[in-house]
């Protein structure tokens, strides 16, 4: 399971590779958080619940993606770890809990604001594990 930035320009190209979905979402979102805030210095003192939801995997990846960023710039919510399940009915959904504290810009050396994710040159191949690319708006 790992993540790594791709070189763009402007934006910010994410690549992720996992065994599974659920490892690979998990990633994704550390990816995001990362790029935004150093996670290392976050603390679990509360927690927010939070859902995403698609009619497919790749909505379901953009739901993610954009959840992330609405807890930590909107609801100003550092994020330390996220537990979540993915389940199948008619779409997808992800319930999740995000553990963390309110953000902190210094504390927790904010980098970057995430203006969103997009659909362009998102890609998602599940063979022999999961494969990920996906580019943020930044």
């Amino acid at each position: 399971m790992s993540y790594k930035f791709l070189d763009h320009a402007t934006d910010a190209i994410i690549e992720v590779t996992a065994k599974d979905l659920k490892e690979a979402f998990a990633v994704a979102a550390d990816a995001e958080i990362n790029l935004t805030l150093d996670q290392d210095k976050v603390e679990e003192k509360e927690h927010k619940e939070f859902s995403a939801n698609g009619k497919d995997i790749r909505y379901l990846l953009y739901s993610w993606l954009e959840e992330i960023p609405f807890l930590l710039i909107t609801e100003g919510f550092a994020i330390k770890r996220i537990e979540f399940d993915i389940k199948e009915d008619d779409g997808y959904i992800i319930n999740g809990v995000a553990y963390g504290e309110p953000l902190d810009v210094k504390k927790h050396n904010f980098k970057v604001e995430i203006k969103a994710p997009t659909f362009y040159d998102m890609e998602i191949k599940q063979d022999n594990g999961v494969y990920m690319r996906f580019l943020l708006d930044l």
